[in-house]
């Protein structure tokens, strides 16, 4: 299982970027599919996930507000659209995945999903 993030870039502040996560190697079964982030001096911490079993979504209270979570199942990707962007939003984003239900989707622990994407960078300039 591989999952494929794209979409990164450099934008200033107050713009918008939209990141995809390409799925279509996850097998058949109810997954929360989330969207990590490292930011510079701070641990990797998760910023939004789609948990599949009921379409549930949840943010980190950061993001609230100005990104959003969905699932393009025509494309087979979860997508974190991402508007008014900071600076301190910069990072190295990442999606990932694990079986399960929503539970996984609360807490957002990355040490509980199985299945990683590379890394995708967001640079948000002042």
């Amino acid at each position: 299982v591989q999952l494929q993030a794209s979409g990164g870039g450099l934008v200033q502040s107050g713009g918008s970027l939209k990141l995809s996560c390409a799925t279509s190697t996850l097998k058949p079964d109810s997954y929360a599919i989330a969207w990590f982030r490292r930011v510079p001096g701070k641990e990797r911490e998760g910023v939004s996930c789609f948990s599949t079993a009921g379409s549930s979504t949840h943010y980190e209270d950061s993001v609230k507000g100005r990104f959003t979570i969905s699932r393009d199942n025509a494309k087979n990707t979860v997508d974190l659209q991402m508007n008014d962007l900071k600076p301190e939003d910069t990072g190295v984003y990442y999606c990932a995945a694990t079986r399960g239900g929503d539970w996984y989707c609360r807490f957002m622990r990355d040490y509980e999903y199985e299945y990683w994407g590379q890394g995708t960078l967001v640079t948000v300039s002042s």
